[in-house]
């Protein structure tokens, strides 16, 4: 054959295109199973750092195999949730959601012509209670997800890990390399049935007098990276949303209302205004409610145990 006709040059690109792409293809499928344990470890790492078993350096010094025997001592329970909080199937305990996983449950949250069904929200228990559910969304240059860890039957975060697919170094990216920024989360509280459930503004938290932040539902955003806190925050509201029927039926409403009173200059946290309203109702002020912050309703008739001191008066 004529090594310099066109015919030539077409056939040879055509071969070596067509081995180029078997040798890949073959490589892509060798490597399929040992891809797929990795993203599962590191998410499990991540999902177990989140709930303050380790850091996620620990995590990876452990290795594949260290990570699955580790999660699996730990784990309880998994199972998926739809939008009223009602359980709905369970899960195996090694089903973790990568990202692809999340991306869809996200479209399913939102609705919209992308939707493939009603929105099945998973749920992670660990033996200490612990409770671990995953946020998705959008930063500045692509996804940005991660889990948020809360103490047992509360709405008090325990713990936050986040990552993304391509936010930008030493700015977006915090969200994943600062572990200062992820710990600004820990002791904070989701407003459930507030809008916003959780926000992440410039200035953050309120301080209190002795220049301690308050405890609220509120953290400061990443200097510098407002784009990926704005993304970060819409992420975790929208899904915050979704699970809100869950985690108030979870979060009992004594321990929610535990120190507020009903004067509105003195409702602070745990209490968001859902607990303020439920406390200065016409049905539980009585007493009227004084400076010590005393009576305490919760949403609870009056004689209830909840509430010693009108217990006791009535």
């Amino acid at each position: 054959m004529n090594t310099n006709n066109n015919l030539y040059t077409v056939i040879y690109t055509t071969l070596i295109v067509v081995v180029v792409a078997a040798v890949l293809a073959f490589v892509s499928q060798s490597l399929k199973g040992r891809q797929e344990a990795n993203e599962k470890a590191d998410t499990i790492s991540q999902m177990m750092t989140a709930a303050q078993f380790g850091t996620k350096a620990d995590f990876q010094k452990m290795g594949n195999a260290a990570v699955l025997e580790k999660y699996a001592a730990e784990i309880a329970e998994a199972y998926t949730v739809n939008a009223e909080g009602e359980r709905v199937a369970d899960l195996p305990l090694d089903k973790v959601c990568s990202p692809k996983e999340l991306k869809r449950q996200n479209y399913n949250i939102k609705g919209g012509q992308n939707a493939t069904g009603a929105a099945e929200l998973p749920v992670f228990v660990f033996k200490d209670g612990t409770t671990v559910v995953p946020v998705y969304g959008a930063g500045l240059w692509g996804p940005v997800w991660g889990y948020i860890a809360f103490e047992k039957d509360s709405n008090v975060i325990k713990g936050a890990y986040f990552d993304h697919e391509s936010e930008t170094a030493g700015l977006g990216a915090r969200i994943k390399d600062d572990p200062a920024f992820q710990a600004e989360f820990q002791g904070e509280r989701a407003a459930f049935g507030e809008s916003p459930v959780f926000a992440i503004v410039k200035g953050g938290s309120p301080k209190n007098a002795d220049g301690t932040e308050v405890v609220d539902n509120r953290i400061d955003a990443i200097t510098g990276a407002t784009m990926t806190s704005q993304g970060l925050e819409q992420a975790i509201n929208t899904w915050f949303s979704a699970y809100a029927r869950f985690f108030q039926g979870a979060a009992p409403a004594e321990a929610c209302c535990e120190n507020a009173c009903c004067d509105s200059t003195c409702v602070k946290a745990p209490c968001d205004s859902t607990c303020a309203k439920a406390l200065c109702d016409s049905a539980c002020a009585k007493p009227a409610c004084d400076s010590t912050c005393a009576p305490r309703c919760g949403g609870k008739p009056c004689g209830h145990p909840c509430n010693p001191q009108i217990a006791a008066e009535e």
